[in-house]
């Protein structure tokens, strides 16, 4: 029953860790005036650690200290990431905190890549990137960008530790023992943070909400995806991140989309598209 949760193929896989990630992110921005950027990730990686455990079930005493030196390293990784890019997003717009956490999974793919064509459609990507940023700020937090350049260097770290660690353990008992050691390493922030004394039955229902779509359903997803994708093809795939969040934001928040955005989604999907077409199967 473990091994048969997912079915999805990785591409497919990626592309709905997307979408959720991205509608998860339209709650997210009703909670952080409530409960502030810690509160947030704790609430979301606490209620996810918790259903993929009662989901999975892992039996911790079977895991090999060869999964243990991965996973936990994973776990906190994963943690990082989220944590440090709340706290990026309460510094600074939200698109340029993206375009700046992409800065890691571009190194990532540019790394691994061995091939001209590669570098090819990191480039288009990395120009995509470049376009949606908001680079007509000049009041940008200095503290909110060394943020999301460092959540950037977690993310690299997430997706070479997921690719790792898929490979010596059943997916569903990754992610959900990787994402306890995520909820050790973020809850105390939320306690210091004193966002969690606020929650209200309904804010904690927008929690789990949150939880399912931000952490729990996508991470799942990429898990699965990690075990059949190289690092640097799940980096540039990941790259469409700016442009859903982008079209979400024009959904949801009637936010129009200039002419500069229109040019990065036309860039990220097209580098996208062309990485997965020319992927070495």
């Amino acid at each position: 029953m473990k091994n048969r949760e997912i079915s999805l193929p990785p591409v497919p896989a990626v592309l709905l860790a997307i979408i959720s990630v991205q509608c998860g992110a339209a709650i997210a921005k009703t909670l952080f005036p409530a409960i502030g950027a810690a509160g947030t990730a704790s609430i979301r990686i606490g209620v996810s650690a918790l259903i993929l455990l009662l989901a999975y079930r892992p039996n911790f005493k079977a895991v090999t200290a060869k999964q243990w030196k991965i996973v936990i390293p994973y776990g906190l990784s994963l943690g990082a990431m989220n944590l440090i890019f709340y706290f990026a997003i309460e510094k600074i717009p939200i698109g340029l905190a993206v375009t700046l956490e992409f800065v890691g999974p571009l190194l990532l793919a540019i790394a691994g890549s061995k091939r001209l064509v590669d570098y090819c459609w990191v480039l288009l990507a990395a120009i995509g990137i470049l376009l949606i940023a908001p680079w007509t700020n000049d009041s940008l937090n200095p503290i909110g960008i060394i943020c999301a350049l460092l959540a950037g260097a977690f993310w690299s770290a997430y997706i070479v530790l997921g690719g790792k660690i898929s490979q010596i353990m059943n997916d569903g008992d990754a992610v959900s023992t990787g994402m306890l050691f995520a909820a050790l390493l973020v809850l105390p922030f939320g306690f210091l943070e004193n966002g969690l004394t606020n929650l209200t039955p309904k804010l904690f229902g927008m929690g789990v909400a949150l939880a399912l779509l931000s952490s729990a359903i996508p991470f799942t997803l990429e898990m699965k995806a990690l075990g059949q994708l190289p690092p640097r093809t799940f980096s540039i795939l990941m790259s469409l991140e700016p442009a859903a969040a982008s079209i979400c934001a024009f959904i949801f928040l009637h936010e129009n989309l200039n002419f500069n955005e229109i040019l990065a989604v036309i860039c990220v999907i097209i580098a996208s598209a062309g990485s997965t077409l020319t992927a070495k199967k």
